[in-house]
């Protein structure tokens, strides 16, 4: 089950911001031991290339560049160099984002528009360009992947992350009903409080520094007393990806361990 051979997979965002498992790296990881063949892309490119090792090593597929996924000649040339390689587009995963803390009236404009554009504007162009590729396949699946900021407030001020990660879950949906007869599925992976390298960057913007309360009350929150990890969202988009959701589309997966089911 959930096999995924000879599929192609264009996974933007596969690397880690540090040594371990990452989402956009566990995703691509996991999406090669299925059978797919992964093209991967990042921001930065040590990132990827460690992800493109780790894929290798194990004796399958993966081919890396490097790409601003908020700038639109960029996201058009990773797909064409994807469907220059493998001559068709599968799987579609947009996971590239990242949290800035603030409300609106401490937040500045450019964060603002930064965010909008890192967590949101990235989607809109991969989808752009991998779209009309899937309508000519007459198949594809497009994993965006949100966040229970965009459910819930979740503890953390991040005004703009959250606003921009609620529209990802709407711009899916609403995309996924205008291309849903031509075969074409888009769903999302909302992650909860998931314990993956981005912690560190975390517990600076919003712990002061402090790294074993900031780990303490993110555990104490989920309802099941310890946080997800990335190979929880793999997992999740796994499923998403492969035929067994072929009836799947418009809707997203929650992984978050119970916390939105407790949160108000």
């Amino acid at each position: 089950m959930l096999k995924l051979t000879d599929k192609v997979a264009l996974v933007m965002g596969c690397g880690s911001v540090a040594q371990g498992w990452g989402n956009g790296r566990a995703m691509a990881v996991l999406m090669a031991r299925q059978g797919a063949k992964i093209f991967g892309t990042d921001l930065n490119l040590a990132n990827a290339e460690d992800t493109r090792q780790i894929i290798e090593a194990e004796g399958h597929s993966a081919t890396i560049m490097q790409c601003d996924s908020t700038r639109a000649e960029a996201v058009e040339q990773a797909v064409k160099a994807c469907m220059a390689q493998h001559g068709r587009i599968d799987i579609l995963v947009n996971n590239v984002g990242l949290s800035q803390p603030g409300g609106p009236v401490d937040m500045s404009e450019a964060t603002w528009d930064a965010q909008f554009e890192i967590n949101l504007k990235g989607a809109f162009l991969a989808c752009k360009h991998v779209l009309p590729i899937m309508r000519q396949q007459g198949a594809g699946s497009v994993i965006n992947v949100s966040s229970v900021a965009g459910m819930r407030y979740v503890g953390k001020p991040q005004v703009a992350y959250a606003a921009a990660k609620a529209a990802l879950i709407q711009f899916t949906k609403t995309t996924a009903v205008i291309h849903a007869a031509e075969g074409i599925r888009l769903n999302c992976v909302v992650p909860g409080l998931m314990q993956t390298p981005l912690l560190d960057n975390l517990v600076q913007k919003y712990a002061q520094g402090d790294s074993e309360g900031f780990l303490a009350r993110r555990n104490n929150q989920v309802p099941m007393k310890y946080m997800g990890s990335a190979w929880d969202t793999a997992h999740a988009a796994l499923f998403l990806a492969a035929d067994e959701s072929r009836y799947v589309t418009g809707t997203e997966i929650v992984v978050d361990g119970g916390l939105i089911a407790c949160t108000p």
